[in-house]
C-alpha cells in the first residue's frame, strides 16, 4: 500500500465532514419541530426538498465538475456549505430564523453534498488504483460507521446543554476543517477532461447515458438505488413503530440503532480480506443478497426488550453485510468508470439517489398512512427482496484459463477438445 500523505490529508477531510454530519443527523428537523413548531406535513416537506431539490439543482453540475480541477471544486463545496450553515445560528441568534431558511439551507447543502461526492470520488482515483482504492473505500466506510455508531448520541447531549444549533454550528465548522485539509494536499492534479467550446444537453446527460450503456454498472446503479432508497424511506415509519407504537424510551430507540454500528466497523474491516479470496464481483452478488434478507423482519419487531433485542439483530445483520458490500461497490464502480467520466458518472449517480430517496420517502409516508405502519414496512423489505436480480450482471464473463496440470510419464493419451468458453461463475 502507498497510499501517502496526501490521502491522509483527503481522509481527514473526510472524517472532520462526517463527524460533523452525525452529530448534526436530525438537527433539521429537531430545528423545525422544537423551535419553529413545524406541523408533521412540514417536517416532511423538509426531509423530502433538500433531496428532491438539490439533486434537481445539481444536473447541470456534473460536466461543469468534470471540466474543472478537482481540489478547487472540493474547497469551494466545503465552503459552500460551511457559510450555509453558518446563516441558521445567525438567524436563531437575531430571532429571524424562518422555516423557509431551513428548507433553502438544506437545499443548498443537498446540492453541495452531491458535487462533492462527485469530484472526491473522482479525484480519490487519481490518488489511489487498484487494490490501494478498496483500501482506501475500507477506510472511509469505517470512518462513516464509527461517526454513525458515535455522533446522533453524543449530538444529543450536545443539543441539551449547548441548545438547539449547537450540532448545526459544528457541522458548519467541520466543513472548514475538511476545506483546510484538502487545501493541505501537495500531489500536483492532472489537467481535467478537455471542455468542449459549448455544454450540451448531451454532455449534461453524459453521466447518465455511460451508467446505463454499461450492463455491470446498470446493474450496480439500479441495485444500490433501490435498496438503500427503500431502506431511508422507511426510517420515519421505524421510528413511528418504535418510538410511538412499541413505546420505546428515547435511549432504546438511540441504543437499537447505534449499537448495530459495531457491525459496519467489522464489515468494513473484512471487506479487503474477502474480496481478496473471492473476487468483487462474487462479493458484490453475495454480501448484496444477504443485505436485504433482514429489513422484512422489522415488520414483525415485538414488544418490550425483546423487541429491542430484535432490532439490534435484525440491524447488526443489515449493517455488517452494507458494511462489506459499500466500499466493494464504491471502489467497483470507480473502476469500471473511464477516468474521463468519473465525474459525470458520480454526479449522476448522486442525484439519482437524492431524487430516489426523496420520492419513496414520500411514497412511503403515505403508505404508511394507508397501510399501516408495519405493513408499509413489510412491503419494501418484500420489494428489497427482488433485487439481487439485478447483480446477476455484476460479474466477469469468463474464467482465466486454468494452468496445464503435469502429465505423468508413460504413453501418450488423446485428450477431449476444451469448450470454446465457459460459464461465468
Amino acid at each position: 500500500m502507498a497510499l501517502g500523505q496526501d490521502f491522509r490529508r483527503l481522509w481527514l477531510a473526510y472524517a472532520a465532514s462526517t463527524a460533523g454530519t452525525f452529530l448534526a443527523l436530525d438537527a433539521f428537523p429537531f430545528i423545525a419541530v422544537t423551535v419553529l413548531h413545524s406541523s408533521t406535513t412540514e417536517v416532511s416537506v423538509l426531509a423530502a426538498a433538500g433531496l428532491a431539490v438539490g439533486a434537481l439543482i445539481a444536473v447541470p453540475l456534473g460536466p461543469w465538475v468534470e471540466f474543472r480541477r478537482k481540489r478547487p471544486v472540493l474547497v469551494a463545496m466545503d465552503a459552500v456549505r460551511f457559510v450555509a450553515l453558518l446563516t441558521l445560528p445567525l438567524g436563531y441568534a437575531f430571532g429571524g430564523l424562518t422555516f423557509g431558511q431551513l428548507v433553502a439551507v438544506s437545499v443548498v447543502v443537498a446540492a453541495a453534498n452531491i458535487v462533492f461526492t462527485a469530484a472526491s470520488g473522482a479525484y480519490l482515483k487519481g490518488l489511489a488504483t487498484g487494490e490501494d482504492l478498496l483500501v482506501a473505500n475500507g477506510r472511509f466506510e469505517t470512518t462513516q460507521w464509527t461517526a454513525t455508531a458515535v455522533g446522533p448520541p453524543s449530538g444529543g447531549a450536545l443539543i441539551g446543554v449547548f441548545g438547539p444549533l449547537a450540532t448545526v454550528v459544528l457541522d458548519s465548522v467541520s466543513y472548514l476543517l475538511s476545506a483546510l485539509a484538502i487545501g493541505a494536499i501537495r500531489t500536483p492534479e492532472p489537467p481535467p477532461t478537455a471542455r468542449p467550446a459549448t455544454v450540451r444537453t448531451r454532455d449534461v446527460l453524459d453521466g447518465w447515458h455511460y451508467i446505463l450503456g454499461h450492463p455491470r454498472l446498470r446493474a450496480l446503479f439500479l441495485n444500490t438505488t433501490l435498496v438503500n432508497g427503500l431502506i431511508m424511506a422507511t426510517a420515519p415509519l421505524l421510528a413511528i413503530l418504535l418510538l410511538r407504537e412499541l413505546g420505546f424510551a428515547a435511549w432504546q430507540y438511540g441504543l437499537a440503532f447505534g449499537a448495530p454500528c459495531l457491525g459496519g466497523l467489522l464489515g468494513s474491516r473484512l471487506s479487503r480480506r474477502i474480496t481478496a479470496r473471492f473476487g468483487p464481483e462474487r462479493v458484490l452478488l453475495v454480501t448484496g443478497t444477504l443485505r436485504v434478507i433482514w429489513p422484512v423482519a422489522l415488520a414483525f419487531t415485538p414488544h418490550g426488550p425483546a423487541g429491542l433485542g430484535f432490532v439490534m439483530l435484525v440491524e447488526f445483520g443489515l449493517i455488517l453485510t452494507i458494511g462489506i458490500f459499500s466500499p466493494v461497490s464504491a471502489t467497483y464502480r470507480l473502476q469500471e468508470t473511464e477516468t474521463s467520466r468519473a465525474a459525470r458518472v458520480l454526479s449522476a449517480w448522486g442525484i439519482t439517489a437524492g431524487a430516489t430517496r426523496a420520492a419513496l420517502t414520500l411514497a412511503w409516508g403515505a403508505l404508511g398512512a394507508w397501510l399501516g405502519t408495519r405493513e408499509a414496512i413489510g412491503l419494501a423489505g418484500l420489494l428489497m427482496l427482488a433485487t439481487p436480480v439485478l447483480l446477476w450482471r455484476v460479474r466477469t464473463t469468463s474464467r482465466p484459463p486454468r494452468p496445464p496440470r503435469p502429465r505423468k510419464s508413460g504413453p501418450p493419451r488423446a485428450t477431449p477438445a476444451a469448450p470454446a468458453s465457459r460459464p461465468a461463475p
